[in-house]
């Protein structure tokens, strides 16, 4: 007895056929590229915002400058969505190049291997963003305990852009969560009792 793109082995356990599996990949694929694109896009909209943004004034004709610099944990931000743009168009070339070569199906190593660096670029991401997300909210919200003042008073066009440059970031971040849920679906899946049997019949 069989279905629509399903056979029944004599154990009654449900066996996909390699067509169906193959559309499923280029499924998964597409999905891939998509967020992948849509992280270049994000993390080069909070690079351009966070590096651009400059603020000057005078306060008793004693010239102050705000900068990304002055905040380190910004700078690693900007560091690590250089990081996360660069890995992600290497992995649209490598998805853009398999798909137009057919050959879609990853084997275990290369799953192991995309599944181990969208996890580290998902951690480093999240690690970047909640340093940038802390150091925003002192400058916002000053420490009294500390005696920190609250710079935003007197840097608003800074911390607003800033702040900007903080939420294209955090939206990236989410993005590399996802995908690296995308990734382990495309690794793990290979381990099915019939995922050798699938891989064959390419």
């Amino acid at each position: 007895m069989s279905y629509v793109g399903v056979g029944v082995s004599p154990g009654n356990v449900p066996v996909y056929h390699g067509s169906n599996l193959k559309v499923i990949d280029r499924r998964v694929r597409l999905a891939e590229v998509g967020l992948r694109c849509l992280i270049c896009a994000l993390a080069s909209i909070s690079i351009i915002l966070i590096v651009t943004d400059y603020e000057v004034k005078e306060i008793f004709t004693i010239r102050k400058e705000a900068k990304f610099t002055d905040m380190k944990a910004v700078v690693f931000l900007v560091v690590t969505n250089g990081l996360a743009v660069a890995y992600s168009l290497v992995h649209v070339l490598r998805c853009v190049l398999s798909m137009i070569r057919g050959s879609v199906l990853l084997n275990k190593s290369l799953a192991w291997a995309i599944f181990s660096g969208d996890q580290i670029m998902a951690y480093l991401i999240l690690a970047a963003v909640s340093a940038a997300l802390q150091s925003g909210i002192f400058a916002k919200f000053g420490q009294t305990e500390l005696q920190w003042m609250k710079l935003c008073q007197l840097y608003a066009k800074y911390c607003n852009q800033i702040g900007e440059g903080l939420a294209s970031a955090v939206l990236a971040s989410l993005s590399m969560v996802l995908l690296s849920a995308i990734s382990a679906f495309s690794l793990f899946r290979l381990y099915g009792g019939n995922a050798g049997k699938n891989r064959g019949s390419r």
